[in-house]
Order: C-alpha cells, then structure tokens, then sequence
C-alpha cells in the first residue's frame, strides 16, 4: 500500500491544474533568444496558420488569444448581432462558466437554452427553436449556435449529431460554433478526422484549446469563413487580446501541434481517466454517473468518502450536479500512480 503522507496529492479538479508539456516550455524558451517582429507578424504565428490549415484540410484563418473565455466570446461576437440569440445547452460552457464574456463581446446578444439528453442539444429541438420568433421585433433573432465538446459533462458530440446540427444551422442561416477547449479529447475518442468534425459537418468557428491539454496559456480561433477573420481581428484588438509579443503564443502552439503532441497527451489523459473509471466501479458504494467518453467522469460517492479524500489532499468538484456526485478530470500529466492512489484510498474508505 502505498503511503499517501509522503506526497502531495495529485489534483482531479480540472485538467487546468496540470503545468505545462516541455516540449512546449522548450519552445518558449527557444523563441525567446532573438527579436521578433511584434502582433502576429513573426514567422511563428505564420507557420502555426499553415499548420492549422494543413491539419484541417483547408485554408483557414487563426487567431490566437490567451484564453478560452476570449476566443468563446470573441468567436459568437462575429456571429451574432446585439439582437440575436447565441443557441446553446443550459449545461453548455458559454453558459455556465464565462461570467456573462458573450454577452458582453456580442454588445447584448442572448444566450437561449436548447433541450437535450446528456449536455447534448437536440438537433430537433434545435430546429424548432430556431424557425422560433424569426421576424418577430419584439423577440432577440436566432444568429448562431455554440456546441461543446467535449460537453461539460464530459460527453461527445458524434460525428452524425454534429452533422445533423450543422444541417439545421445551415437550414435556418445560422452559424455554427464549435466551443472546444477539450476538442483534442474528442478526436482522440472519436477517431475521426478534425475536417470531418469541423468544417466538413458545418461548423463555421472553432474554439481550438491548447491550455487544458499541456499548454501555458493559448487558444486557436480557427475561422473556415475567412471573410470574418479582418471583423474578427479588429475585435480581437477592441477586447484587448491581440499580444504585442505574439510569438509566445504562437511558440506554444507550434509546439503542440508537432508532431501530434496534442492528440498524444489527449490519448493519455483519456485512458487515465478509463482507468479510474474502471478502478472506481469496482469498489462498494460508488455509483458511476454515464459512461466516460473523454478525460471526465462523474461518479456519485458515499459522503464519508467525499470528506476522506478531500481531508487527505486529493482535490476534485462536488456539489454542482446531484447530492454526492463527484467530477473527476484527468489531463496530460496525470500518472498510472496518481489514478492508484486515489483509487487506494476510496477503497480504505468504502
């Protein structure tokens, strides 16, 4: 057994606790010996659009910012009006957990719920809600739709449910935006192309995060419809997101991207978390909330359980879903022993 008061515990709170990938510190750190042009005209932001736009199969615009919250917000101010309605699920990231940023980057636009099971909008659902009010004054008008994925909750939107939403989005002249802070999870567990999940199943902006997945701090908005990217740019700017010294940023992704080190420590914080996963439902008394489809699991705990773990240090969100529901998060650096340790001690303590 082994003796948990010698060390820290490891954090399954979010997958932001984690620090950073070396390779991509050794990239700040080679970017950082020379000058460099300033605001996105170094060579760097350069070859991260040409990398972008190889890996999705087409010429795109990329913008890069330091947060999610920015490139969330900055992506649904392009595509909606002050008027409209931003589509999105109650439990949805934009909703929930950007303390009213597309509200604000939008001028006023309003964030209108969507129905459906497991953080998922319902493509009928949506449908209706979108022919909903169209040409009515007194009512905001539907301009675009945001999905998350991976959701909140730690589901997938499948390549087929993306598809069936960009269908509807493109029926109703909506735009459609993808809000994926854990989108290299969902490749990873989906298997599918980022093309096909994106652009080619009608997703016109994606939030491309970096930071959750072994990044210090960078996002991607990666726009398919280049004739955006100059709104997009003088926002980026009016928000105060445009870098002077952009090359850091760009140094981050570049190296994120090499050699597929996104989708390597995706494949990993996944399996760690199957790996607690499966460890979990084996011990009397937890109860397994879904099947886990990305690096996030819910559980539901006995509550001598909760306080156990969090009296010895392990750290993870309770409280927010249902009574003694626990979410657990994974990421790059957790290791096969920090899964152990915790799964240990709930054992000690079932």
């Amino acid at each position: 057994m082994t003796d948990t008061s010698l060390r820290r515990m490891p954090g399954f709170g979010s997958d932001n606790v984690a620090g950073v990938s070396p390779a991509i510190l050794q990239a700040l750190a080679a970017v950082n010996d020379s000058p460099a042009p300033s605001y996105g005209a170094d060579e760097v932001s350069a070859r991260v659009e040409a990398r972008l736009s190889a890996l999705f199969e087409r010429e795109v615009a990329v913008l890069l910012v330091s947060t999610g919250t920015a490139a969330n917000a900055l992506s649904l101010a392009v595509l909606t009006p002050p008027w409209g309605a931003v589509l999105c699920h109650a439990e949805s990231h934009v909703e929930n957990d950007e303390c009213g940023a597309p509200e604000f980057f939008t001028g006023g636009a309003k964030l209108v719920h969507v129905p459906g099971d497991r953080a998922l909008i319902d493509p009928e659902a949506l449908a209706k809600e979108a022919a909903y009010g169209r040409g009515d004054v007194h009512r905001v008008q539907p301009a675009c739709v945001s999905i998350t994925q991976a959701s909140e909750l730690g589901t997938l939107y499948s390549l087929e449910h993306i598809r069936a939403i960009g269908a509807v989005c493109r029926e109703a002249g909506l735009g459609l935006h993808m809000d994926g802070s854990r989108f290299a999870n969902a490749v990873a567990a989906l298997g599918a192309s980022p093309a096909e999940l994106t652009w080619k199943a009608g997703v016109d902006i994606l939030s491309f995060g970096a930071t959750k997945n072994g990044a210090m701090g960078v996002d991607a908005i990666v726009l398919f419809d280049k004739a955006k990217a100059d709104e997009l740019a003088l926002r980026r700017k009016r928000a105060g997101h445009l870098s002077s010294k952009m090359r850091f940023l760009a140094a981050q992704m570049e190296a994120y991207l090499e050699g597929d080190l996104w989708l390597a420590n995706a494949r990993h914080a996944n399996a760690m978390a199957a790996r607690l996963a499966a460890g979990l439902k084996a011990i009397p008394g937890v109860e397994p909330q879904g099947k886990v489809e990305a690096n996030m699991l819910f559980v539901r705990l006995p509550q001598n359980m909760i306080d156990g773990l969090l009296a010895q240090g392990f750290r993870f969100y309770t409280g927010r879903w249902d009574e003694r529901v626990a979410r657990l998060v994974t990421s790059f650096a957790t290791t096969e022993e920090d899964v152990d340790l915790l799964l240990e001690a709930a054992l000690r303590l079932a």
